[in-house]
Order: C-alpha cells, then sequence, then structure tokens
C-alpha cells in the first residue's frame, strides 16, 4: 500500500484515476469531511456496538436478497454486506475465507459502524452520506489500511416512511475488475427496497423528491377572513419568534415535524418585516442536486427576495458543502436580515458545515399541540382549494379537533381535498385515518377491513347494531376490531 500524508490536498490522488470528472467532487468533499471530523491516513475508529438488530425488515430482506446474489457470485472474491442508515455494519457475507479475514482486520465486519465518521471515505460511508449510489477505488479511501480494496454501495430507500433505510455494499480487491460492482449493488438495494414494501403494510412506495421551486404567497394566509389572527398562541409566537430575529439581521432556523408549516411559518414572519419575494426551494432527489441548484441560486443575489432552502437536512453531503460556500459569501454581502432561511426536521438534523451559518432556531409547532388551530385551517383550505367556504356537522368537528394528526397541516389539507365534494362535512365525508390512533402497521387486507368497518360505522345515523348487520358479524366482534384498530367514532356508544 502506498503511505501519504494525513493531510494531502484531495485533489492530488484523483488525477491517475481517470473516473468520471462529476465523481471526483463528492470524494474531495468526502475527504475533507473525513479529516473535519479528525481522521488520519494512518487511523479510523470503526466503533463496535454490542448488538445488531437483526429483527428488522431491512436485515430480514437485505440479508435474503444478498444470499440470492452470493449464490450467483459463488468463488468470487466478493464480500457482501447490510448497513443500516448510520453505517452500521448488520450482516456480511461472503465464501472467500481471505478476504473475509482481511476485512475482519480493518473491522468491516457486523457489529461495526463503518460510516464515514469512522473510517473516512469509503463506499458505504460515502453512499450514505451523499444518498447515492458510490464507487471508491484503491487509495480513494482516505485511510491508508482501506487501500487494498474497491468498495461499491448504493442506499437502499425506506419504502414506507421515507428516507434512506441503509446501504448494500459490495467489497473486493482493488485489483479485481470493478466494472459491474456498482450495478450490482444498485440491483440489490433496489431489490432489497422492493421485497421491503412486498412485506410491509403494502402501501405505494413514496415519491422521490421532486426538487421544485416556487413562490410562497404568505399573504394569502391574511385576508380578510383573519385566517392568521384567529390562530392559536402557541402558533402566533412562533412567528413573533422568527419575525423579531429578522428584524435584528438574523439568519433563522425553521425545523418541526414534515408538513408542520415551516415554510409558511417563515414566510409569514420575512413578509410581515418586509414585503419581499419569497421563493421555497425543495430539495430533489440525489441525482438532480447539480440541476437544482443551478436552478435557484441565482435567486440569492437579488435584491428583495427572500429564499427558502427546504430540509437541508435531507440533502447529499457534498451539496451541504457547497451549499454553505454560497450563502456564507451572500450574507457577506447582505446588509439587512440574510436573503434566506434554511428548514429541517430538529436542531440537531442542521448539517455541520452550515451550522455556524445559523444565529437562532425557531420551532414550528407540530398540529396536535394546537388543536384550536384546526378548524380555521381546514376553512382556509376549503376557501383556497374548493373556491368557498365549508361547514362541518358537531361530529366531523369532534372528530377532526380530537385526531393527532401524524402528518400536521399537510395531512389535514389532504383531508379537506378528500370531503371537497360535501357541502357540510359529516363522518362519512372523513378518510377513515382519522377515526383509528397510531398503531403497529397493518397489513392491506387489514386495512380493507379496518376502512370498511368505519365506513359502515360512519353512515348517517347508523348505530353498532346496524353496522353489525351489513357486514355480517356480531356486535361483540365489531367492538373487538374497534379496539384491535384503534377506532374512536364520535357520537359512539356502547350501548348502540
Amino acid at each position: 500500500m502506498n503511505e501519504r500524508a494525513p493531510h494531502t490536498d484531495p485533489a492530488a490522488c484523483f488525477s491517475g484515476h481517470g473516473q468520471a470528472a462529476r465523481i471526483a467532487p463528492r470524494l474531495r468533499a468526502s475527504w475533507r469531511r473525513s479529516e473535519r471530523y479528525g481522521l488520519t491516513a494512518d487511523e479510523m475508529r470503526p466503533a463496535f456496538t454490542g448488538s445488531v438488530d437483526t429483527d428488522s425488515l431491512l436485515y430480514e430482506c437485505g440479508h435474503e436478497v444478498l444470499q440470492g446474489l452470493q449464490a450467483t457470485l459463488a468463488n468470487e472474491p466478493v464480500s457482501m454486506m447490510v448497513t443500516d442508515s448510520d453505517g452500521l455494519v448488520l450482516s456480511r457475507l461472503s465464501d472467500d475465507a481471505a478476504i473475509n479475514r482481511s476485512l475482519d482486520r480493518v473491522h468491516l465486519a457486523p457489529g461495526f459502524y463503518f460510516g464515514e465518521r469512522n473510517a473516512g471515505t469509503n463506499g458505504l460511508g460515502l453512499a450514505l452520506a451523499d444518498r447515492a449510489p458510490s464507487l471508491v477505488r484503491a487509495d480513494e479511501h482516505y485511510c491508508t489500511s482501506l487501500q487494498g480494496y474497491t468498495c461499491a454501495a448504493a442506499p437502499v430507500p425506506d419504502p414506507v416512511g421515507g428516507g434512506i433505510a441503509g446501504s448494500i455494499n459490495l467489497t473486493t480487491w482493488s485489483d479485481s475488475s470493478s466494472e459491474l460492482l456498482l450495478a450490482l449493488a444498485q440491483a440489490a438495494a433496489g431489490n432489497t427496497a422492493a421485497l421491503m414494501l412486498a412485506r410491509s403494510t403494502g402501501r405505494k412506495v413514496r415519491p422521490m423528491p421532486r426538487g421544485e421551486v416556487f413562490r410562497v404567497y404568505a399573504d394569502r394566509l391574511q385576508q380578510a377572513d383573519t385566517t392568521r389572527s384567529a390562530l392559536s398562541p402557541t402558533w402566533t409566537s412562533a412567528v413573533e419568534q422568527a419575525r423579531t430575529a429578522f428584524q435584528r439581521g438574523l439568519c433563522v432556523a425553521v425545523v418541526g415535524e414534515p408538513g408542520a408549516g415551516k415554510t409558511a411559518l417563515a414566510s409569514l414572519a420575512r413578509r410581515e418585516l418586509r414585503r419581499e419575494r419569497v421563493l421555497s426551494a425543495r430539495p430533489p432527489a440525489p441525482e438532480e442536486v447539480d440541476a437544482w441548484m443551478t436552478l435557484w441560486t441565482p435567486e440569492l443575489g437579488k435584491d428583495s427576495t427572500c429564499t427558502i432552502i427546504s430540509a437541508v437536512d435531507a440533502l447529499p453531503a457534498w451539496a451541504t458543502t457547497e451549499l454553505a460556500r454560497l450563502l456564507t459569501a451572500t450574507r457577506r454581502r447582505s446588509d439587512g436580515p440574510p436573503p434566506f432561511v434554511i428548514t429541517a426536521e430538529t436542531d440537531s438534523a442542521i448539517p455541520e458545515e452550515l451550522r455556524p451559518l445559523v444565529d437562532t432556531v425557531v420551532e414550528a409547532p407540530a398540529l396536535r399541540t394546537r388543536p384550536d388551530d384546526v378548524l380555521p385551517l381546514a376553512h382556509h383550505f376549503a376557501r383556497q382549494d374548493w373556491g368557498r367556504a365549508a361547514s362541518f356537522s358537531p361530529a366531523a368537528t369532534r372528530a377532526l379537533t380530537a385526531y393527532d394528526w401524524p402528518g400536521n397541516v399537510r395531512q389535514l389539507r389532504r383531508v379537506m381535498r378528500a370531503a371537497s365534494s360535501a357541502r357540510t362535512i359529516d363522518l362519512h365525508h372523513l378518510p377513515a385515518e382519522v377515526f383509528t390512533s397510531p398503531g403497529r402497521p397493518l397489513t392491506r387486507l387489514q386495512l380493507v377491513e379496518r376502512d370498511e368497518i368505519i365506513r359502515c360505522l360512519t353512515e348517517p345515523g347508523r348505530t353498532i347494531a346496524q353496522a353489525a348487520a351489513e357486514l355480517g358479524v356480531g356486535r361483540a366482534t365489531i367492538y373487538r376490531k374497534m379496539s384491535q384498530y384503534r377506532i374512536k367514532i364520535p357520537e359512539q356508544t356502547p350501548n348502540r
């Protein structure tokens, strides 16, 4: 193996590989991150955990897919691994004793964390950091002890919850052919995600983020209907906190659960202070990041324009490095409030490169913490999406305000769109999800059964006895199923 100084300029190490120019910036950014994590060329820190979750759906499906691939690659010196989203190696399969012994020596084995923070630039670490398929050859590794290998890895998307569930990593000797290695890793990752979907709830795969850039019309929430002023003190105080920060010239990060209204909060606060043109840039799929940044970054230099960069915690690592450079330069040129706001799910999820830019963090409160806002927002969405006012029966009002809204404001808007044909919204106009509490995932058959029970129970004037008769079961069965599926129907009483 070649020796090198621990702080060599990464660019000097790529000239001899001849890989595509688009890959080199990712590798350079990964090397810089590895150095920032305190690693050196001669030292890795692959932390060991005492247990591996072999009961997870990722482990079950990934291990099964790799067993099939192992049979196809019999007698090939390739080690195949499943890792979780933090780089913890869950499973390793290989028939080659020599490569197994070698990987044990560098701790690329089940129970060890092998992300960038622990092992520097490597295939699986780069795939997880950038959320994109990655191939790292020989001395492209940051640490010299890994230069004897070529590693190809692809992230495994979580087909139900969204995000990244983990990765599939294939490792071979550095002098072996690697032309097909990345394609095999991508195929195995895709097969793992498909198998996870088939064995989970049967719900459709969440679409990848589209990377939309659109104008936010925050003043639509402040029309004559006084929607904004009717909202709860919890929400209005968060808006006021952001507005005060902008007034002081601070850089703001808005955090909160998905769908809680982070973009709306930032745009309202900004437009209360300055009548600006507000743009929102949603993160794209990893392969679209270059085009996405080219689309909206010229707006950073325009007067009277504020850009809300959403979900920075969902961006590939190399993109946050480039974004930090652009935003730092933009802030230096700005006299007033910085012409950008970033959002993330939590304070701790804000990427390290962007943290120095953030002066204050404002949390967008979840909808379940402000039930008094449900009806004003529902009325607002009806006027905005239907072009007319909505009314609610007392039972529907109780159902909407009692629900926990795990999808927050975004889910409420979806529910209102589903009920758009109704003049007065009653229980039977609302989707089944509004009448259930969170619980374990249901199979497709269970979802059909649950929804049919709710349909019968929410028909106007319907009693439990009548619902049971229509379904062809006894009342005791209905009560048992209601408990099993956590169904709660307003105005439903046990003596019906």
